[in-house]
C-alpha cells in the first residue's frame, strides 16, 4: 500500500520550530483516505498508527525537509521503516524545478488554495494556536489536503511506479 505525506511547520528548522500539522494520503482496500494529525495529535505514535501497513511513502523534498523534520521531532526514522519515494527527483529528471506548487503549476494541477504559501501556511497556524481562529485551521488543513492528494496526481502524471 501507498501514502503521501507532507508537513507544515512553523519554520524551517527543526531545532527551533515544531510540526503544525502530519499530512497523509493514503491507500486502503477501498481506495484512498486522507489523515491530517494537528497541533497536540502529532505524536510517534499516533503517526505510525496513521501509516500502519504502508510499503511505500511519496513525498516533495521530504529526504530534505519532511522525513528529516519528522526524524527530529519525534525519533521516527520513517525512511528505514518503509521505502520512501521523493517526487522532486523525479521532477528534476524532466526538467521540473522549483517547489511543490511551481511544478503544479507547469502541469496544470489546480489548487482551490492557490495563492497560499509555506509562510501563509506559518500565520494560518498561530492565529489558530493563539487566537483560536477556527477559519484559519480549516485553510490550513485543506492547504495540507491538496498538498497530499495532488502527490498523488504529480506522481500519476509523471508516471512513476
Amino acid at each position: 500500500m501507498d501514502a503521501y505525506l507532507d508537513i507544515e511547520t512553523t519554520g524551517l528548522s527543526s531545532a527551533t520550530s515544531s510540526i503544525t500539522v502530519i499530512g497523509i494520503y493514503k491507500q486502503t482496500l477501498e481506495g484512498f483516505e486522507l489523515v491530517q494529525l494537528v497541533g497536540n495529535a502529532i505524536s510517534s505514535r499516533s503517526l505510525l498508527q496513521a501509516l500502519e501497513g504502508i510499503e511505500t511513502l511519496y513525498t516533495y523534498n521530504g529526504a530534505r525537509f519532511d522525513l528529516t523534520f519528522i526524524e527530529a521531532k519525534l525519533q521516527v526514522a520513517l525512511q528505514c521503516l518503509m521505502n520512501h519515494h521523493d517526487l522532486m527527483y523525479d521532477c528534476w529528471r524532466q526538467n521540473l524545478y522549483g517547489g511543490l506548487k511551481a511544478v503544479e503549476r507547469r502541469l496544470n494541477i489546480s489548487r482551490a488554495t492557490a495563492g497560499i504559501t509555506g509562510l501563509d501556511a506559518i500565520s494560518l497556524w498561530w492565529r489558530y494556536a493563539r487566537q483560536g481562529d477556527e477559519a484559519a485551521l480549516k485553510t490550513l488543513l485543506d492547504y495540507n489536503r491538496e498538498d497530499v492528494v495532488n502527490l498523488k496526481e504529480l506522481r500519476e502524471r509523471l508516471r512513476v511506479t
